[in-house]
Order: C-alpha cells, then sequence, then structure tokens
C-alpha cells in the first residue's frame, strides 16, 4: 500500500521520557453541579445513575460534625460498570473502618494508595487538583489553574483522569489488561490542601480511582525480552488507539505470579504486562507519541489471528458514542483524535503492517534535530486539504 511505505528500522531512535503519576479531569462547570446534592434537577436519579456513599457514623455526632468531617464517595464516571461499583463499594468500606489514604512518595503529583483496614491495597487515587503543575500539588511543582496547558499541551491541566476511564471503558474485556478505573468525587482530611485555599469543611475533590494491582517490578526493573509477545502486542493496540504519550517502562507492571521466583521472571517470554496511567493519552489534536515498546522485539512479530481479529472488530465510531454518553466533558477534539488513530491501526494492520510499523508512523522523527511530522499527521493534513479545498502551510491535524 502506497500510504504504508516499508517500515525504516533506521529512523527509529528511543527518547528517554517519564511523566509519571499525571494528570486527572472534569470539567469545573459540572463539578460545581456534582458537588452540590440539592442542585440535581427532577430528573437526576442518584441512587441508580450516580451512587454516593457517605461514611458518616450516626452515633456520637451532629449533623454539622457529620458535613464538615465524613468522607463522602460519588461516582462521577463509570458508573454504569459492574466492577466500577465494587471498587468504589470496596473503597468506601475500607474506609469507614478507619483506613487513612496514604500519600505516594514516588511520582510528581498527589497520588494516594487506599488500603483495607488490614493494610491490603485496594486502589490509587489521584485528585485532579494536585496533579504536577496543579495550584494544590502537594509537591510544590506547579501553580497552573485547571484548564491551562499541562506537561503536554495537548491535554490541558486537570484533564487526565477522565482520561483515565476512557482508556478503561475502551479496553474491551481486558483485552490489554486496564485496571477497573472510576471517577469520584471524594472526601477526606488526608488530601492536601493548600495554605492558599481556605475551607470551612473538607472538601471535595474529583480523583481518579484505580485498582491496585499486585506486582514485583516494572517494566523498567526487567529486560524487554522477559515480556510475552501478547501483552507487549494488546498494550501497543491499545496504545495506537488512544494516542498515547506516555507510555514509558514506569507504567507497565509485571504482574506478580505465585508460581513465579526471580530465575522464572528473567525466562524469556514468560512475564505478563498490566498497563496503568492513561492520564495522557487522548491528546485534543494529533500530538508526538512516546511508546517504550516501540524498540522491543515482540514489537516486530507479526500480529495473531486474534489480535487481527480483535483488530478488525473495533468500531471508531461506536467507540466515540460511548465516550460521548459516558464522559459528557470529554472534548469532541479529543475523540476525533480517537475515530483517526482506530482507523489507522485497522487499515495499517489490514494491510500487514507490525506494530512496531504502526508506532513509527505515528511518531515524530527526531533525527534532524528538529520535529518533523508523522506520516499520520501528514496524511490527516492532505485530507484535510483536500476537504476545504487549500493546502495551506504546516502539518498539524486538530
Amino acid at each position: 500500500s502506497d500510504q504504508f511505505p516499508y517500515f525504516n528500522r533506521s529512523s527509529q531512535r528511543c527518547r528517554l521520557q517519564s511523566l509519571t503519576n499525571l494528570d486527572f479531569n472534569f470539567l469545573e462547570s459540572n463539578l460545581k453541579q456534582s458537588f452540590n446534592p440539592t442542585s440535581h434537577d427532577d430528573n437526576f436519579h442518584r441512587s441508580f445513575s450516580s451512587p454516593c456513599f457517605s461514611i458518616a457514623s450516626s452515633a456520637n455526632m451532629d449533623e454539622d460534625s457529620k458535613a464538615t468531617t465524613a468522607p463522602r464517595i460519588e461516582i462521577l464516571g463509570g458508573q454504569r460498570v459492574p466492577t466500577v461499583r465494587a471498587l468504589v463499594a470496596e473503597v468506601t468500606m475500607a474506609i469507614f473502618s478507619g483506613a487513612q489514604p496514604l500519600l505516594l512518595p514516588s511520582g510528581l503529583g498527589g497520588a494516594y494508595l487506599l488500603q483495607t483496614g488490614k493494610g491490603h491495597n485496594i486502589a490509587v487515587a489521584k485528585p485532579v487538583d494536585e496533579e504536577p503543575l496543579a495550584l494544590n500539588n502537594p509537591k510544590k511543582s506547579g501553580n497552573l489553574m485547571l484548564g491551562q496547558p499541562g506537561m503536554k499541551q495537548s491535554i490541558p491541566v486537570g484533564e487526565t483522569g477522565i482520561r483515565e476511564l476512557a482508556a478503561y471503558l475502551l479496553d474491551y474485556n481486558g483485552f490489554s489488561g486496564v485496571p477497573p478505573t472510576a471517577l469520584v468525587s471524594i472526601s477526606h482530611v488526608q488530601f492536601h490542601v493548600s495554605d492558599a485555599f481556605s475551607f470551612s469543611s473538607v472538601p471535595y475533590k474529583v480523583a481518579s480511582l484505580q485498582r491496585f494491582v499486585g506486582h514485583d517490578f516494572d517494566a523498567g526493573e526487567l529486560g524487554p525480552g522477559s515480556f510475552t509477545v501478547t501483552s507487549v502486542h494488546r498494550i501497543g493496540i491499545l496504545d495506537v488507539r488512544v494516542m498515547n504519550l506516555d507510555r514509558h517502562a514506569g507504567n507497565m507492571l509485571v504482574k506478580k505470579r505465585c508460581d513465579q521466583d526471580m530465575k522464572g521472571y528473567n525466562r524469556l517470554g514468560t512475564a505478563e504486562l498490566v498497563p496503568i496511567d492513561h492520564g495522557l493519552c487522548l491528546p485534543e489534536c494529533l500530538d508526538d507519541p512516546y511508546f517504550e515498546w516501540l524498540n522491543w522485539p515482540q514489537a516486530l512479530v507479526p500480529f495473531s489471528d486474534t489480535e487481527l481479529q480483535y483488530i478488525s472488530n473495533l468500531d471508531p465510531f461506536k467507540d466515540a458514542e460511548l465516550l460521548r454518553n459516558e464522559l459528557h466533558s470529554l472534548p469532541a477534539s479529543a475523540i476525533r483524535v480517537l475515530i483517526v488513530c482506530t482507523v489507522f491501526l485497522k487499515q495499517a494492520a489490514a494491510a500487514g503492517l507490525c506494530l512496531a510499523e504502526i508506532g513509527e508512523k505515528m511518531t515524530r522523527d527526531f533525527s534532524r534535530g528538529e520535529d518533523s511530522f508523522s506520516l499520520l499527521e501528514n496524511l490527516c493534513t492532505k485530507a484535510k486539504a483536500s476537504v476545504v479545498g487549500k493546502t495551506g502551510e504546516g502539518g498539524g491535524y486538530s
């Protein structure tokens, strides 16, 4: 196919890039209404569409004390998914039993480990106002307001939480292994509140909530030859669909297996990977993705029949409709990127390209010391020019 020229191995390059524990999301215009139980209209049925869990004890507390100190969790996104409801219920019971969110020292943003009363790990919560560049960041790494350009210009500050949920919703039947993820509003005294803010009660925070995955390593601690071809392919397929801008080794966990010792991890092609941290996907325009797996040998292996069938069955327009229905505040431009990338994946796979070839054609070439647009960007620019009837200069697509 002319659109997919032969894969040029010499053009590959590896860029060190690590943006861990990033962003989160929800439009501020929607938040105020979501947080105020008296503001819901007559058609809003909290008991069905937005489960709300109060952790206030009716004993030994007056109404004012309950209002100011009682932790609460309300599902803002993913409430129709049983695994999401189960996760939130489990977290609610854990906090009710007295478990405290623990701020994780790693990463640039505020990420909290949630445990059961017995110390078993349940989930990781990332408040949207505590991401790396946000004004309320507990590690003092930024002072940006929600909506300003973030770590990536194409993803605003405060808008990665909804993308975390989008990645989970798009991972049909757990094909790529994204852990159950929800978007919630949550209040707890342990969450960070900057000295610049003053609240009369414990404030609500919008946060992504992702089930904790037991693991011994991340992909950066083992050689890539340890991972199964299937794991790499399935993560790569998802990354291509959602144009992941930050698939580095630290957000691919090596799944813990009870029957595997350290020697077992070193056997070629035996370790399974679990993808986490999808906040930097679905940018508002085509951007330069980062795929750690691009130079791994597994990415050069042709897709299996099962993988090709999965790709063939993908319907980008149904995916778009799913996100429009479930995630009302996800920008239309981000959904358009999903459609473009999924169509590209389907056509490239049908043309016989392997994962590495597909990823390379989505990635900008830095070999000349400056950005040059990717093949995908150039194709979209030409398509856009043919529609509007003019060529224009530059190569961006939005």
